[in-house]
């Protein structure tokens, strides 16, 4: 039975474990080219929304919606656009960001007075892995650039100022082989360190070994595995890829 690693969408790189062995790199083939832990620097900690925020404006008699959530790619980005845009507004303008990627529309107004002003406030916020969509319904009074400026960037500032947060340190998907014998004392740790998503395969082609993998805190990897060899009294290798 292969061992079935799901993508993990919070972290720009997987982490996984294998033994130096040939079976346990075939119980991992699929998951890419392995290799031992590094001394990469880890992603830093990012600020996202804790969940969906909305804040609503009316300027010149035309109503601005801004509608805020937090995204994990671009695939997410896309499906948060498709489930709230209204396509009886005049215009469903919207910026997202994701770490150094990002991307905004004007659809419909101007160049550069809608979708620009929407991503300069989320850059202004703080904000990570975040989508703001702003529903503008015309009222029938222009703006101009300048004001529609403003109020893009307005209601999109307010929305993201009132939105609950939270600081997300981003995991790694980790792994190793253990005795089956040690497995007590390893997962007495792994809750210790309190590790999220423990996997376990048998299916390593070596008796009395299974493959365990989980995730946790970038952070924390180095003290879990000094923790791990000082309890089972010998170097159990943790492997990323």
């Amino acid at each position: 039975m292969a061992l079935r690693i799901s993508p993990w969408l919070c972290s720009p790189a997987l982490l996984l474990t294998a033994s130096r062995a040939d079976a346990a790199a075939t119980l991992l083939a699929g998951a890419g080219n392995l290799r031992p832990m590094s001394s990469s620097p880890p992603p830093s900690p990012y600020t996202t929304l804790k969940e969906r925020a909305t804040c609503k404006r009316e300027i010149k008699k035309s109503k601005f919606i801004a509608i805020a959530a937090p995204i994990s790619d671009e695939r997410s980005a896309h499906s948060f656009l498709s489930e709230v845009q209204d396509p009886r507004a005049t215009h469903n303008c919207w910026a997202y960001k994701l770490g150094e990627q990002y991307r905004y529309n004007d659809d419909g107004e101007p160049s550069g007075t809608a979708g620009k002003p929407i991503y300069s406030a989320i850059v202004s916020s703080g904000i990570d892995k975040v989508m703001v969509v702003v529903i503008r319904y015309f009222g029938g009074i222009e703006l101009g650039t300048g004001g529609l400026v403003r109020a893009y960037a307005g209601v999109a500032s307010e929305c993201l100022k009132g939105a609950a947060t939270c600081v997300v340190k981003p995991k790694a998907p980790i792994g190793m082989e253990i005795p089956f014998d040690l497995l007590g004392v390893v997962y007495h740790q792994l809750k210790h360190f309190e590790v999220e998503d423990i996997k376990q395969d048998y299916d390593t082609g070596k008796d009395g070994i299974t493959m365990v993998t989980f995730k946790v805190e970038h952070d924390k990897i180095e003290s879990l595995e000094n923790a791990i060899n000082s309890i089972c009294s010998r170097k159990i290798e943790f492997y990323k890829r």
